[in-house]
């Protein structure tokens, strides 16, 4: 396979360098094939979530087409704050370590009200995980990782300057029909996968819409260039002297570029408040007159919480914006999108191996409309806080500040943006419901918690999270029964407490006893893992019986079935 020459150099160069690339156009073979190409998977949208999902796919096995209408990564610095559950899901991509060694870890927040700080809170309070509760990476960085992975994987066929301008869908697929700087051409396409952003042209092809609510009010992202000794934390301001009425975030991001945005409210022009000499004295207000800075990037948004009906249509399956969006406020949008992507990668697989029914794409869209709803919720309540729209919510919302500064159920009440977690998918027809009774959140649908472990007769940490297959997986703490060993597809993990790691078949050993303090696990429980590392089933003493019927329900047989 081959791809358009990009400067791998240039994709780990600075940001200005990543910022300026642009990729050459080669023409295709398909454009000369004189009928419409067949392709089993076409991608439409290489931001974050597209190339999650081609890379996802292509580590599986499966054959990618890539489109891009663009030449260029992402301008400014748009999406910034990655959660940990993204960063878990690109370590399993590859692109993990990078992201950490360039990004700015913090767990830490701080919240003010006017001149005072009322209180900070922690994200990740507690230690044992590899992975710190978020980064800072400007989304040109993470775009630029992303691509160089996939360069190295020959099953993605990468084409940029390649714009979708029809979508014909079909029973069995979609023709798809683009437009390049040397004319027209069609693939014909198995499935057809929309990452292709909140103004989605492949939603407007099939006559869909996204509901929702549109804010009242408008924000300024300013990125600024800078020397700061600032803590690395995110801080956030209720009417600030220095902006008064109105509230202010900031963050910092790798190569001393600071995130500042700034409400501006309902009445602003947005063409006004994105010249330089209306963004600076803001700035300077927050600063000081006396700190130099540089005016990197800036733009002006709106708050919107929308999402689709449906995700699913068919064979057209939307992902990413294209699917839901959510106010910033909360580092809700790529971070659901990379979920989204993990969340379909390895059910498409299965479908297109013949190992599941094209019925198992459907509990995508369940699962993952869920969690769109879960983060429009928190989101449209973080909005409302943060810009009240009455005298009397103001008067409340000033209130439950005021309180915050002494009182720990005030701080409750606050919200200038709930943070990120994956979802737990409630009520999803994969899980199989418990039998037993456990304490803890690692219940069916969650994520599973990661914990350090060791190998037998090594003292290297290993990460619980890390050591998962690529399908299902069966952690045993304690022997891993016989009849186990035997089931198809599935890796079998058997976890050992310090006391026991010289017994025979031992896998992991608990170092720290976080593993099964976090499952609540006993000698003998078992849990069976996804290959999105979500739970779908556990036992306190599992049988051959049970665990085949949970395979087969988290396969979507049992529910295609039914």
């Amino acid at each position: 396979m081959s791809h358009p020459a990009i400067s791998l150099q240039a994709l780990r160069g600075s940001g200005a360098e990543i910022q300026s690339i642009e990729i050459p156009y080669e023409r295709h073979a398909d454009q000369d094939a004189g009928a419409p190409a067949p392709h089993p998977v076409v991608i439409v949208g290489a931001g974050p979530v597209g190339l999650s999902l081609a890379i996802d796919l292509a580590q599986r096995g499966q054959r990618v087409v890539l489109l891009d209408n663009d030449c260029r990564l992402s301008t400014g610095s748009r999406a910034i704050c990655f959660s940990k559950r993204t960063l878990e899901i690109w370590d399993r991509l590859g692109v993990g370590q990078p992201m950490v060694d360039k990004g700015v870890s913090w767990n830490l927040g701080k919240v003010f009200f006017r001149d005072q700080a009322l209180y900070q809170f922690d994200l990740l309070p507690e230690d044992g995980h590899e992975r710190p509760a978020f980064i800072n990476l400007q989304q040109y960085y993470a775009e630029a990782y992303l691509v160089e992975r996939a360069l190295q994987l020959p099953l993605i066929d990468l084409r940029w300057h390649s714009k979708v301008t029809a979508l014909q869908p079909r029973e069995d697929g979609a023709l798809v029909s683009v437009q390049t700087p040397d004319g027209a051409y069609s693939i014909d396409a198995q499935w057809v996968l929309a990452c292709d952003g909140s103004r989605s042209p492949l939603r407007g092809m099939l006559g869909q819409e996204s509901h929702g609510r549109i804010f009242r009010d408008r924000f300024l992202i300013a990125d600024v260039k800078m020397h700061a000794d600032f803590p690395t934390e995110r801080w956030f301001w209720f009417d600030p002297p220095f902006h008064p009425g109105q509230s202010v975030l900031l963050h910092r991001q790798p190569d001393d570029v600071w995130r500042i945005d700034f409400q501006l409210g309902w009445d602003a022009d947005p063409e006004e408040e994105k010249k330089p000499e209306n963004i600076l004295p803001r700035i300077r207000a927050l600063l000081g007159r006396d700190v130099g800075f540089e005016l990197e990037w800036a733009s002006v948004y709106t708050f919107a919480c929308l999402r689709m009906d449906r995700f699913v249509h068919g064979r057209v399956v939307f992902a990413g914006d294209s699917a839901h969006g959510v106010s910033p406020f909360g580092a809700r949008g790529a971070n659901s999108g990379v979920q989204d992507a993990e969340n379909l990668a390895w059910k498409l697989d299965r479908v297109l191996r013949g190992q599941a029914d094209a019925s198992l794409i459907d509990s995508y869209g369940s699962e993952r409309e869920y969690a769109a709803d879960e983060n429009i919720r928190n989101s449209t309540r973080a909005t409302d806080f943060i810009t009240p729209k009455s005298e009397i919510s103001r008067l409340f919302r000033d209130a439950a500040l005021d309180l915050a500064r002494d009182h720990e159920f005030a701080r409750r009440i606050v919200n200038s943006g709930r943070l990120s977690v994956p979802a737990t998918l409630h009520g999803s027809p994969l899980n199989t419901a418990d039998t037993d009774s456990f304490d803890g959140t690692q219940l069916p649908g969650a994520v599973l918690a990661d914990a350090p472990m060791r190998r037998p007769g090594q003292e290297d940490t290993v990460w619980l999270l890390r050591a998962l297959g690529p399908d299902f997986t069966l952690l045993h703490f304690g022997p891993t029964p016989a009849w186990a060993q035997a089931l198809p597809g599935v890796l079998n993990l058997s976890i050992a407490a310090p006391d026991d790691a010289h017994a025979p078949g031992v896998d992991l050993i608990d170092a720290r006893g976080l593993a099964a303090q976090r499952l609540d696990a006993r000698p003998g429980t078992s849990y069976l893992l996804r290959p999105d590392q979500h739970v779908c089933a556990r036992w306190r003493r599992p049988d051959e019986a049970g665990v085949h019927a949970a395979l087969q329900r988290a396969t979507g047989a049992i529910a295609a079935t039914a």
